[in-house]
Parts: C-alpha cells; structure tokens; sequence
C-alpha cells in the first residue's frame, strides 16, 4: 500500500506540474521540514485525498483513508478531511454510481473505516456526517462502527445522538438481534451519560432495558443492566442539584 500511495502523489506531481520537497538533504541525511516545506506536504496530502476519495474503486479510496489517518494523526481536523470521510462513509448508499443498471460502488469496508476516522475527527460536523449515515445505513458493521464513533465524539445535543443509536439498535432487535452492535451501543451510551451528566431520551431507555432482558448474550445483557444503575445514579444527582 506505501508503493501505491508514493505513486498516487508523484502521479498527481507530474500532471500539475509540481516539484514535492522532501526535507532530505542530498546527501541523503535527513533534516526537519521548514514551515513551508511542511506546508506544502500538507497541500499534496489534501490534493491527494480529494482526488482519490472522489475515484471509482476501492482501492483509491483506500489510499484517501490511509492519508486522511495520517493528517488526523498530525491534527488536521480541517473541512477538506471531513467532506472526503463523510463522501466515502456514504459511497453506495446515498453516493451511487451504476454500470448497465448494477451497483458498482458498494464497499462496505471502506464506509466502516471512514465511520471510524470520522470518532478520531471528533468535530460536531463529524457527529453530524456519522448521525446522516446511521439514518442512511444497512450494513451491520458499518452501523456498529458508526455507534462506537459517535460514543468516542460524546455529543448528545437535545437526546439526538441517544435517540438515533436507539433506532439502529430497535430495528435489528426486531428480526435479527446483534450482540455486537448491541454492546458497541451500550458502551457508546456509557460515554455519553459521562460526557453529558446521563441520558434522558425515552427510547434510549427502552432499548438498554430490551438489550438487558432480550435475546442476547448474558454478557451484553449483564452490561445493560450495569448501565441502567449507573443511569438512576445520573438521574438521582441531578434531582438533588
């Protein structure tokens, strides 16, 4: 994957014409990258996964994620980084692209990983992109990784980041009960009442109880249940403050 990603900025050198600084000398020590140097390692980055988080495979896109975990890892939490991953979170599902009437740009593994740089991004405007696609979204795993990011963000303006989780976990828990997801929510749950001093949304109530007495693993169930006291403990602090 580093050879392709070399590849993919000097492709994107040549065609505009640019010279890429690398910050090593020519006799090949290596030195600190000026201001600008480093500046302009950015720009490439972002001209980067622009253009591959927009092209047609998989493989592309796996290209943006790897640079896209690089700019977040150095603090780039910038606009340009959220639109690729909210792009690639919904590639398939809203963002459709079809060949002789087939679907040709599902990939369920390159959603998952954008629903979690979206957690690291941990910005409002990434909470809102992961909430969009937790509406939008079938697949299992993509949803319960979207429900572990919104958990890591930790914002529950208005009960919404609660009544959302509480609608995916419903509607599997109806036909096809998921031990997994159901967990992933309980913990992400945990993370908002600690964030939040609780939770007070109806629904999220309901579905920690159904999770605690339905058809799920004693673990999970064990873990509702956990939750649920520490959820009265909220409650009871807030009544006497």
């Amino acid at each position: 994957m580093i050879t392709i990603k070399r590849f993919a900025v000097f492709s994107l050198f040549f065609a505009a014409g640019l010279s890429f600084v690398t910050g090593q000398q020519n006799t090949g020590g290596e030195r600190e990258m000026s201001v600008e140097e480093s500046y302009l390692q950015e720009s490439v980055e972002l001209m980067v996964v622009r253009e591959q988080s927009h092209a047609a495979t998989r493989e592309n896109k796996m290209i943006a994620l790897e640079y896209i975990a690089d700019l977040i890892e150095n603090g780039n939490t910038g606009e340009e980084v959220r639109e690729a991953l909210e792009y690639m979170s919904l590639e398939g599902i809203l963002n459709k692209s079809r060949e002789n009437g087939r679907l040709v740009n599902n990939f369920p593994d390159v959603r998952v990983k954008a629903v979690a740089y979206l957690g690291d991004l941990g910005t409002p405007e990434a909470k809102d992109a992961l909430l969009k696609v937790m509406v939008a979204e079938n697949e299992p795993m993509v949803l319960t990784e979207a429900i572990k990011s919104l958990g890591k963000i930790g914002l529950n303006d208005n009960e919404e980041t609660a009544n959302t989780i509480a609608f995916i976990v419903s509607r599997f828990d109806v036909l096809n009960p998921d031990n997994l997801m159901a967990l992933s929510a309980l913990d992400a749950y945990e993370k908002l009442a600690e964030k939040n001093g609780g939770i007070k949304d109806p629904q999220a109530l309901r579905i920690i109880m159904r999770i605690a007495d339905g058809r799920y693993i004693k673990p999970v169930q064990d873990k509702a249940r956990s939750l649920m006291s520490a959820l009265r403990k909220y409650s009871a602090q807030g009544k006497q403050s």
